[in-house]
């Protein structure tokens, strides 16, 4: 038998009612169990409380600081890891990505200045810093602004 062959009435089971009479089968407790605090009208234990312990929350060290949601994450692209690219090549996401100098999932760049650019490339960056700038232009390289 699959779902689609139930029998209309019989598709949706109805919740067993509990403490109605000795035929339910439910009298006494009512599929509670005996005693204690989850037997009672009322008697919930919030899901952090550690039977009476220091609670986790109160335990663990408090998160300092503000932590802005609007935040732009760049992976960090250095000049001395373009040199490996040929004369007068477009540096892209892409082929930033096939050289293994950024991840996939990176979305933003930004070009730094550790180390020389030796070459004369095309870059297109998110950002870059000024630094960069500078020994870029000194290289005769050119900078593309990315949105």
């Amino acid at each position: 038998m699959k779902l689609h062959e139930l029998p209309k009435d019989k598709s949706k089971k109805k919740r067993k009612r509990l403490a109605r009479g000795h035929g339910c089968g439910t009298v006494k407790t009512a599929g509670r169990g005996s005693n204690g605090q989850k037997s009672r009208s009322g008697g919930n234990i919030p899901a952090y409380f550690q039977g009476g312990g220091l609670m986790m929350f109160r335990r663990v060290p408090k998160l300092g600081g503000f932590k802005n949601i609007n935040r732009k994450e760049y992976a960090p692209v250095n000049l001395e890891a373009l040199n490996m690219f040929d004369y007068g090549t477009e540096v892209t996401h892409e082929k930033l990505v096939e050289a293994g100098i950024i991840r996939k999932n990176d979305k933003l760049i930004k070009v730094l200045a550790r180390g020389e650019l030796e070459k004369k490339l095309k870059i297109q960056a998110h950002a870059w810093s000024a630094a960069a700038e500078k020994k870029a232009k000194e290289a005769g390289s050119e900078l593309i602004k990315l949105d």
